[in-house]
């Protein structure tokens, strides 16, 4: 395989020389520059076009997502792998965010960050459990009202975007308007609305139309 051009990010100066010593042991990675900061960052990526960088987060003269943000810009396809001592939300979501391909904490062994190399060439993305635990976190807290709403539920307030009454929902969708009236209360009561001109109003700004 073609050797995997890298470039280290950090501001402490023990962590680079560990990392440059560990992958220069390494026979398919090819340590082509250091910075100290995000900024002189950006400078040396215009210059090497790295393939892979391993980027701190929080440094003097520029972030680490900062210069993720703007080497983005102009190499899009160098995959950024942050390795940092920070897993707060204020670093982890703009990072991720940001584009980097990787999230690792400084305590991953030498092996780990080599094995996230590698795997980033391929297109893999390796993420540290706490910061992936987070993720999951996000995700659920950012589900929608209507995720919860029953298939039939859902039918029904599609319906109700298109200004049905009851009886015309009965007839569309061929249950009773007992069963209409008990669905349009459960979607009410999912989607925190007071009546089914609210809720009518939510299934238009969320597009949750009928198929015509």
């Amino acid at each position: 395989m073609d050797k995997i051009n890298v470039m280290i990010v950090d501001d402490h100066e023990m962590v680079r020389l560990g990392m440059r010593s560990y992958l220069l042991t390494e026979e398919n990675i090819n340590l082509i520059g250091e910075a100290k900061s995000g900024d002189e960052a950006i400078k040396l990526a215009k210059i090497h076009e790295p393939d892979v960088i391993l980027m701190d987060l929080l440094m003097e003269n520029g972030t680490g997502i900062e210069a993720t943000k703007e080497i983005m810009k102009f190499l899009p396809h160098c995959k950024i792998i942050i390795l940092t001592s920070y897993y707060d939300d204020e670093q982890v979501f703009p990072a991720l965010e940001a584009g980097v391909h990787s999230y690792l904490l400084k305590t991953s062994r030498a092996e780990e960050v080599t094995e996230a190399i590698y795997k980033s060439i391929q297109g893999e993305s390796v993420i540290e459990p706490k910061v992936a635990h987070k993720m999951m976190n996000r995700f659920r807290q950012e589900k929608k009202p209507h995720d919860d709403l029953t298939e039939r539920e859902l039918d029904v307030l599609k319906c109700l975007g298109e200004g049905m009454t009851n009886q015309e929902i009965s007839n569309y969708l061929f249950i009773g308007v007992k069963t209409v009236k008990t669905h349009v209360s459960n979607i009410l009561s999912k989607l925190g609305v007071s009546d089914r001109t609210q809720a009518a109003i939510y299934a238009n700004r969320q597009n949750i139309t009928l198929v015509k």
